[in-house]
């Protein structure tokens, strides 16, 4: 049974990667799920926030949309909020790949192309095998178009690319107008792999102090047939690897994944919710299904389900809206 598989050009020992997420905050739970099998470990993100190099141009960002109330901007947490500041989180970078024999791949989160470029030359100096650049980005201001709005993940990706040489992967919010012709640029200008989806957290309301308030929900399977869909209809048009991440919880929920076409399957809430040993179960339940269903390897089964090679195309398109709401039946 061979359950290897490339991503971004790493070679991984099967397909099952956490995903950026607190756990790599410690460098003993990293360890640990190395010992529980993970394939690689993508690191928590380090934010544009914490660098805070560009700052002017950073501000343009972070203050489109707060019609110019200051107590908007104060939402934004200070330095010292955070766990580790850069410098910290390059010496975690540097001692995780000193401490495992598994690729760890950083992680970028921000907007602006300005001072965290420097900061993906200094985590590829610290030994990361790979970069994610997370551009979690909400575009509240109205001016802006969806080309323009576009164009700042393109130059974020041309700028990094340009300045490292290990490969980087972009993690992308389903939200674009038209995804698959985004998917298409991000590919055409050297991204070596798309990560979707990002979850964008959404804010609730706390009544009782008249407060906006930051929540965190866990994923659930369901919210796995988003990527799902996605992955599945861009398997073969596109040369980036594809990583699949959100809604994976159990082994079956990585088939799913791998078989629309994905070369790897990323976890998070599955391991904060049940604990790392989550891990090696997710990774035995592939296996033990593979064998039951006689597939001798990932590179067999991978896409399999994907548009280009199901009976029907049509069922990730329009055709299944309409068959899905035939189905139901209505109780009186």
């Amino acid at each position: 049974m061979d359950l290897s598989t490339t991503y971004m050009g790493l070679q991984l020992k099967h397909p099952v990667v956490p995903s950026a997420s607190p756990l790599s905050r410690d460098l003993g739970t990293i360890k640990a799920m190395e010992d529980a099998g993970a394939a690689a470990v993508v690191m928590y993100s380090l934010f544009e926030e914490q660098i805070a190099h560009d700052q002017k141009q950073l501000d343009h960002f972070l203050a489109q949309g707060t019609e110019s109330y200051q107590e908007a901007l104060s939402y934004f947490p200070e330095q010292e909020d955070y766990n580790l500041g850069p410098d910290e989180y390059l010496e975690h970078v540097r001692l995780a790949k000193q401490a495992t024999d598994i690729p760890i791949i950083g992680s970028l989160n921000g907007v602006s192309t300005g001072g965290w470029i420097d900061y993906a030359k200094k985590i590829q100096e610290a030994g990361a095998d790979g970069l994610e650049l997370n551009v979690y980005y909400i575009p509240t201001d109205g001016k802006y178009s969806s080309m323009e709005i576009e164009q700042i993940y393109l130059n974020d990706l041309k700028a990094i690319k340009e300045s490292i040489s290990i490969p980087v992967a972009m993690k992308l919010s389903p939200f674009f107008s038209s995804f698959a012709n985004m998917a298409k640029k991000l590919d055409d200008a050297g991204a070596d792999a798309l990560v979707l989806f990002n979850r964008f957290y959404q804010p609730d309301f706390d009544l009782e102090n008249l407060e906006v308030v930051p929540t965190v929900t866990l994923s659930v399977a369901n919210e796995g047939r988003l990527p799902l869909r996605w992955i599945a209809i861009l398997y073969g048009k596109i040369k980036a690897n594809m990583a699949a991440t959100t809604g994976i919880h159990t082994g079956i929920d990585a088939l799913k994944m791998l078989m629309a076409g994905a070369d790897v399957t990323m976890v998070c809430s599955a391991l904060l919710e049940h604990g790392v040993p989550r891990l090696t179960q997710i990774v035995n339940e592939l296996q033990q299904w593979m064998e039951e269903n006689e597939y001798e390897s990932v590179a067999q089964l991978k896409g399999s389900m994907s548009q280009k090679s199901v009976a029907e195309p049509a069922a990730f398109e329009r055709a299944n809206y309409m068959k899905a709401l035939q189905s139901w039946k209505v109780i009186i």
